[in-house]
């Protein structure tokens, strides 16, 4: 593996800002000084420009097996490490869903073949696949997958006593979407009833209401006390549900975490006008006000992570009806430059950046040797010009959907390259495909 010296990065990690050399070697970051002279294979002057650990995306729907002419591994992890993601977990709601052990590791190899970035993969529950899900090994897979709300197939667990089973008997973290499904069915009903089937997507975050992510989310937290569980709360859309997390813990005591994604710190009800079933998610978005609590929360520590939720559909499904437009959009490529725009408006450091998308990931997850930009570790790196702006386009897009919400968005800061276990996959503009990514392991 050719060995890599980065000169004079301004190096954003663990809190601190530094101008810094980082030399690479074998895939991992063998030197950090403030200045080395070592032989390398390839140098990079990186006067200028930041240097990040390399993002990890605890929560994607890459799609495959089953969903491809939306998104494939391969397709989808070349969008991500342009975007500075260099790590991803991906969801159990393909076809068919992951709900065993065999079409588990299947998604394994197929990832070792295809993808550009290091991965893992949730296992996923149902009703009736306990037996299957204790069988999980957790030093080499990220996580349990359970959907406390509607989902693709088999994958809607209600049945209060499987819950209890799985919060009781899980020997690993259990991840949760979490929204009340009965509760998501009478507000459907209701403006059925009402207007028929000719519903305006500016309702979504009145079906899928606060009520009905709050009584699912706080069911969740009821149940992780009682049985001690490992609980990571997954895209929280409300202000009202920041406050079921705890702020006064260090992050490597919680028993029970929360992840924020960009759309619910990037949009509001206000967007549905202009962006329409662009924007509808599952669980919505919600008010200006609840965006703005979520950032508080991700700022004051009570949210841990930020995540994409990257889930692509075609524009053809995007452009149905309200009833009929699948919920989700792709957004692995445009999550950093995102977040770097907010840093900008004044709103985040830096430093909590690389924090909530790459340090707090691997310290909820426990990812082994990754996350971090210290010797010894994964060289999972990211360069960024934080001076060079750009828009988002057609021609720029690289989800194999071939849209985003962002587009037209202007951006100020750009990814210059991405390292992914000390292998530079993605250069000015230019993908190198002819390596790929790792399966993640965890210290568990």
């Amino acid at each position: 593996m050719p060995s890599i010296l980065i000169k004079s990065a301004t190096v954003i990690n663990e809190n601190k800002q530094f101008v810094a050399d980082v030399l690479v070697k074998d895939g991992l970051i063998e030197r950090i000084g403030k200045q080395i002279d070592a032989a390398a294979d390839r140098e990079i002057n990186a006067e200028g420009l930041h240097l990040f650990p390399g993002c990890i995306d605890d929560q994607v729907h890459f799609r495959e097996p089953g969903l491809t002419h939306k998104g494939t591994i391969f397709s989808e992890s070349r969008a991500a490490v342009a975007g500075g993601i260099t790590s991803f977990m991906e969801m159990p709601n393909t076809v068919p869903n992951t709900l065993t052990q065999q079409l588990l590791e299947d998604k394994y190899r197929v990832a070792a073949r295809t993808s550009l970035a290091n991965y893992s993969f949730f296992m996923g529950a149902s009703n009736d696949n306990l037996d299957e899900v204790l069988r999980t090994d957790a030093k080499n897979v990220c996580g349990i997958k359970v959907f406390m709300g509607s989902s693709t197939g088999n994958m809607l667990v209600d049945n209060p006593a499987t819950l209890e089973n799985l919060f009781a008997q899980s020997p690993m973290l259990i991840a949760t979407h979490c929204e009340d499904e009965a509760t998501i069915q009478s507000n459907l009903e209701h403006y059925k009833q009402l207007l028929g089937e000719n519903i305006p997507v500016r309702l979504h975050p009145k079906i899928r209401s606060e009520e009905a992510c709050y009584l699912s989310s706080s069911m969740a937290v009821e149940l992780a006390k009682k049985h001690g569980t490992r609980l990571h709360i997954l895209h929280i859309s409300t202000g009202k549900e920041t406050y079921l997390f705890d702020n006064t813990i260090p992050l490597k005591d919680k028993k029970i975490t929360a992840e924020a994604c960009i759309h619910h710190l990037w949009f509001s009800d206000k967007d549905y006008e202009s962006k329409g079933n662009l924007i509808k998610w599952n669980p919505a978005v919600k008010t200006g006000q609840d965006r703005d609590a979520i950032l508080k929360a991700v700022l004051n520590g009570r949210i841990d992570v930020i995540a994409t939720d990257h889930a692509p559909h075609t524009l053809e499904e995007k452009s149905k009806p309200y009833l009929q437009a699948p919920s989700g959009g792709p957004l692995v490529q445009h999550a950093l430059p995102a977040m770097l725009e907010l840093h900008h408006q004044g709103k985040i450091s830096l430093e909590q950046i690389a924090e909530k998308m790459a340090h707090n990931v691997a310290t909820c997850f426990q990812i082994e040797n990754r996350g971090f930009i210290r010797e010894g570790y994964w060289a999972d790196l990211v360069l960024v010009n934080l001076k060079a702006p750009w828009t988002v386009s057609k021609d720029n897009i690289l989800y194999k959907c071939k849209w985003s919400p962002f587009e037209g968005t202007s951006f100020q800061s750009k990814i210059t390259a991405t390292l992914v276990s000390g292998n530079i996959v993605y250069e000015n503009g230019n993908l190198i495909e002819n390596e790929s990514g790792k399966r993640l392991s965890f210290t568990r």
